[in-house]
Order: structure tokens, then sequence, then C-alpha cells
């Protein structure tokens, strides 16, 4: 096993993919209140202080760790919100759904099936996946992040961003052509 999977200032390098998912499954009122950053700065503080203690082998093993995290501090701050009491099933839905907009991204990513040499290049496709997304305008974001990380249907995200469909359909091709030119891009610099 790799010592870099161990090493606290590579946690950095998973900001991004982090915010992504923090920015997914946070509720907007949170938002407010509590930006994102706020959560995956203090997920990283956590990841660095406990790395030791993180007992995978591989980078999609380190991804899961991290989004068990994240997925507890917003259950946390959803709790301390609320008030509520713990609710172990509201805990294990965020870091299911966590868990499975992180899979759609990866194999989205990654196409079919990926070999174990592939399974690198799509640990490292992720971090600059989520980079990319975060340069996007908002609406091109939120709109790419519901579609193919949430699997929302194009009258389904006109809800949520309070937009006609053909408005979600030109946020979503804006969005994946911005994506597909940045990916490019970073391959040829790569």
């Amino acid at each position: 096993m790799s010592d870099s999977l161990r090493d606290p200032d590579g946690l950095a390098k998973y900001e991004p993919y982090l915010r992504m998912l923090a920015r997914i499954k946070m509720r907007k009122a949170y938002q407010a209140k509590i930006g994102e950053s706020d959560i995956v700065q203090q997920t990283l503080f956590q990841a660095i202080k406990s790395v030791e203690d993180f007992r995978g082998e591989s980078e999609p093993e380190l991804r899961g760790w991290l989004r068990q995290i994240l997925a507890r501090n917003i259950v946390h701050l959803d709790r301390d919100l609320h008030r509520d009491k713990r609710d172990i099933r509201r805990e294990r839905s965020i870091e299911e759904r966590l868990q499975q907009s992180s899979m759609r991204l990866e194999g989205w990513l990654a196409g079919d099936g990926p070999t174990p040499s592939q399974n690198v290049a799509v640990g490292e496709n992720v971090i600059r996946m989520a980079e990319a997304l975060e340069r996007l305008p908002d609406g091109q974001r939120e709109a790419v992040q519901l579609h193919y990380l949430e699997g929302m249907k194009l009258a389904e995200i006109g809800s949520v961003l309070d937009k006609s469909s053909g408005a979600v359909a030109g946020l979503l091709h804006r969005g994946m052509k911005s994506l597909r030119s940045e990916l490019a891009a970073q391959s040829r610099i790569s």
C-alpha cells in the first residue's frame, strides 16, 4: 500500500471533489448559513487528523473514506440546525447518496468496465472533473450535477432550478461542451 494515500498534504487534492459532493447533498437552507467550503474544510481537517486510521489500500477506498467523513459532517450539521436526535437512517441515506453520486461520476469517466490501470486514471480524472465542474457558471454546473450525478430528468431539474426543460437542455449542452473542451485541453497539456 502506498504511503502517498496516507500523506496529509495529498488529501488537499480532494477538496474540489468533496466540495462538489457537498454542494449536491447539502440542503439549500444550510448553504446560506454554512457554505460547502466550510463543511469540506472540516472534513479535510478531520481526515488529516485521523489519516493514520485509514485502513484502505487504494485511491477508491480513500475517496470512500473521505465521503463517509463528509456524510457524517452533513448529518451532524442537519442535526445541529434542526436539533433533532441522531437518526441513523438519515446518516446512512446521506452516505448512500454521496456514494451513488460518486459512482455515477466514476462510471461516467470510466466508460465500460475499467481495468486496474484504468482505475488509477479514473481517480485522477475524478479530481480533474470536479475541478472543471467548479469553474462552470452556476446554472450549468447545477444542471450537469443534477442530471449526470443525481440522475434527474430534465423536467425534474427544471423544477429545481425554476427553468423550462428547454432552458435546462441548453444549460446541459453548454456545460458539457465546456467540460469536454477543458478536459481535452488538460489531456493535451498532461
